[in-house]
């Protein structure tokens, strides 16, 4: 059942988190962003990555909640 839930929580948050990078990464050059003021020392592709991981955990944390509260509590 675990591997049910979590695929309920990772696969659906992995297609939103691709679909986020593209959108947001067609509006945006990495090369662009500061940090505190000054550039990112970091490649394109380690921005592009570690953007990728974040959407992908910030979805998974909404799917999670989802999955939490539609799961029915035992009758007390």
């Amino acid at each position: 059942m675990w591997g049910k839930r979590l695929m309920w929580i990772a696969w659906p948050a992995f297609l939103v988190a691709a679909v986020l990078e593209m959108v947001v990464f067609a509006l945006v050059d990495p090369s662009d962003l500061h940090w505190f003021g000054s550039p990112l020392a970091l490649s394109r592709e380690a921005v592009y990555t570690l953007a990728f991981f974040v959407f992908w955990g910030l979805t998974m944390a909404s799917s999670a909640l989802t999955v939490l509260l539609a799961t029915p509590q035992p009758e007390p």
